[in-house]
């Protein structure tokens, strides 16, 4: 088989597509989020907490000297990118949760009745017992 006849066979498999479009929906929709957390939820929060502006929020390590930028740790970058990460995994959360409750329920399966003895284990069940009454 040609390699680009099982590379061919490989894309047209159903769960490849399906992870394509979901990678594609899914970068979008982080787009949509981090707008939302960006635009709407943090001006509001950052009024409330005495105007503080998330992205602005930073610890300098070394100032800029020159050309040479400063260092800094950009903590508020970093709680904005924790409130994206919790809004999509919520939605995830529900989408699946969605999903999961329109799968059909089956009922659990009936445990199987005991298969009967053979004639072997009747036969050294009968000779534990007479052994047990000491005969």
């Amino acid at each position: 088989m040609s390699i680009v006849k099982e590379f061919k066979d490989f894309i047209n498999r159903g769960s490849v597509v399906d992870l394509a479009v979901g990678v594609i929906i899914g970068a979008a929709f982080g787009k949509i989020v981090t707008s939302l957390v960006t635009d709407i939820i943090m001006p509001p929060l950052g009024e409330l907490l005495h105007g503080i502006d998330f992205k602005d929020l930073h610890y300098t390590l070394k100032e800029a000297v020159g050309k040479t930028p400063a260092v800094a740790i950009n903590y508020g970058l970093f709680i904005n990118n924790v409130i994206d990460f919790l809004i999509v995994a919520f939605c995830i959360f529900l989408i699946v949760k969605g999903v999961n409750s329109m799968k059909k329920e089956e009922p659990a399966p009936e445990p199987a009745a005991e298969p009967e003895p053979t004639k072997e284990e009747l036969l050294l069940t009968e000779i534990r017992d007479l052994l047990a009454k000491g005969k």
